[in-house]
């Protein structure tokens, strides 16, 4: 049973000016929905669509006029940072967007309402939604809260560097080969995976990492190792 004052924070985040309840309820309509209720015409995987591409044109320009002392390799790595699907993800819990997403039965009862593909389309799907309802201005002043409050913590986790590779070059500089990552394991269920990986350098283990993909993992085990050995940030 879902918690109704979850789905009322849900509707208070909205932008006032979006009022077409045909497109909300497309954005909120997972395709496992779809295959269980064949009354339902469309699912939100057209909307996640065209959302990808307006919140990447939106973040980016945010991202141009708050640092113009900041180059394009910069400015692309925060970008990726704000835009990849734990963020988003995390976007969509902060206004309850699970609470009000249509799924089908057998996802919503493996826990699909916090599945942070799931969470993330959705939440690309909403921004499609409100655009095409409103303007480009409207869903700029719905997202840059967002933007504002999280670019602090990415600048002072320096989350938007690429950890291998520095990891990659620091390895190098001591006259090592590459690290070297290994799956050790995964374990939960499949709509849910945790992968275990752990990085070699130079045929030593130096650190492990979890994810939810091995290029998670890999990243989480490259960030580790960094810490432990004590590599200075750029």
């Amino acid at each position: 049973m879902l918690d109704p004052r979850a789905s009322a924070k849900f509707y208070d985040a909205l932008p006032k000016q979006f009022k077409d309840n045909f497109l909300l309820t497309r954005a909120l309509t997972h395709r496992s929905y779809l295959n269980e209720n064949r009354s339902v015409l469309e699912d939100n995987e057209r909307l996640e669509f065209l959302g990808d591409s307006i919140l990447g044109y939106v973040v980016a320009e945010w991202l141009y006029n708050q640092f113009p002392e900041k180059n394009e390799g910069v400015l692309t790595k925060l970008r990726s940072a704000l835009v990849h699907t734990q963020q988003l993800a995390d976007f969509a819990r902060k206004i309850n967007l699970g609470s009000v997403m249509l799924l089908g039965h057998g996802e919503d009862q493996a826990g699909g309402r916090e599945r942070n593909a799931i969470l993330c389309d959705a939440f690309e799907a909403l921004i499609a939604a409100i655009y095409l309802n409103t303007d480009l201005t409207t869903v700029k002043d719905f997202i840059y809260p967002f933007l504002e409050d999280q670019i602090h913590i990415i600048l002072a986790n320096h989350s938007e560097e690429d950890v291998k590779s520095q990891l990659q070059e620091w390895a190098q500089a001591q006259g090592f080969p590459s690290p070297v990552y290994l799956l050790t394991g995964e374990f939960g269920p499949d709509h849910e995976k945790v992968f275990s990986v752990k990085v070699l350098i130079n045929d030593k283990e130096i650190a492990e990492g979890l994810g939810g993909s091995k290029q998670l993992a890999e990243k989480s085990a490259a960030a580790a190792a960094i810490r432990k050995i004590g590599i200075k940030e750029a």
